[in-house]
């Protein structure tokens, strides 16, 4: 005779000693709603490790459509990645993970604006008791260009990340995560092509290389920038901007524009620096360029940033992520 198993039946027919179903008649009611065990409720003891904060807990990575109104006032639903968390006090075990994602879903119909994202957080810190929350959305924002002589157009999109932080105390603040990708021209690889023409008679092609520069934002209070806003400082600041539709009009004309505007990666930090401080609806920024070089095997890179007194630092090292 085999020996009964817990939750199968053994071969020689032996029922399992616990029987497992699921009932799909069985209705929650309140009483027994109010009777589920609940974690928060553990005793002190339950806590594993040390009894300290911790600073962020939540959760990353749950997706639902979002509505974004773009500056021309149009309604876009795009698919949207959002990351929530709170601070936990020392003498908490967790908190409700889901409690968080109830929270965001509330108020999902809702175009996403940075006093919507006000609402979620402070749906946080009433709902889960805690002293700080913090939630990033991050999604594709497609914008439609035109092209340089052609006329084509086509749709370029966009990583772009909304990011809010408020603490019990309700100082809140708003960032923006913008990537911008151009086309970098090496002024001195420009001058060393031009000088074996001019001296030797032969045929150099100047090396250039597919760049991407990453600005995060904070917006002054009270003020708003818009997407849109954010590319038009780029563009201004480095011109090169990669193509998406284009005929031999607008190859050769983009070579022309890559020639007017030749740039190391310093200067793509400094040009972009310009453009960014001289608008009064951002109060701080960091920016990271990196050219993917294809002269070297290793990539030339760059980081800026405002200068205000305890604000964004030029500690970016993650220089990985700006492969493009």
């Amino acid at each position: 005779m085999k020996k009964p198993m817990y939750l199968h039946r053994t071969a020689g027919g032996a029922a399992p000693r616990i029987a497992r179903g699921y009932d799909r008649a069985f209705k929650v009611t309140p009483r027994y709603r109010s009777s589920l065990p609940d974690m928060m409720e553990a005793e002190h003891d339950a806590i594993h490790g040390v009894h300290v904060p911790i600073q962020q807990v939540g959760v990353h990575n749950f997706k639902l459509p979002l509505k974004f109104r773009t500056k021309k006032r149009a309604v876009l639903t795009l698919e949207a990645s959002v990351t929530g968390t709170v601070s936990l006090e020392a003498d908490l075990k967790g908190i409700n993970m889901s409690r968080i994602v109830r929270s965001f879903y509330e108020h999902k119909d809702e175009p996403f604006t940075g006093e919507w994202m006000g609402k979620i957080l402070r749906a946080y810190l009433r709902n889960v008791k805690s002293k700080d929350a913090r939630l990033k959305v991050s999604f594709s924002y497609p914008m439609l260009h035109r092209s340089l002589r052609s006329e084509l157009e086509g749709y370029q999109f966009y990583p772009v990340a909304f990011e809010g932080v408020m603490t019990s105390a309700g100082d809140y603040r708003r960032f923006i995560h913008f990537d911008f990708v151009y086309s970098s021209a090496c002024p001195c690889s420009a001058e060393l092509a031009e000088h074996a023409r001019d001296t030797r008679g032969v045929y150099p092609v100047p090396h250039s290389q597919r760049s991407k520069a990453r600005i995060v934002l904070e917006e002054a209070e009270g003020r708003r920038i818009w997407i849109e806003d954010v590319h038009a400082h780029c563009l201004r600041a480095l011109r090169t901007e990669t193509q998406v539709m284009v005929k031999r009009e607008d190859e050769q004309a983009f070579a022309e524009l890559n020639g007017a505007h030749l740039k190391f990666v310093e200067d793509a930090a400094r040009l972009l620096y310009r453009e960014f401080d001289s608008d009064r609806r951002i109060r701080d920024f960091q920016i990271a360029c990196s050219h993917l070089e294809s002269l070297h095997s290793h990539d030339a890179v760059s980081v800026i940033c405002k200068g205000v007194k305890g604000g964004f630092t030029a500690s970016f090292m993650d220089f990985g992520s700006l492969v493009c």
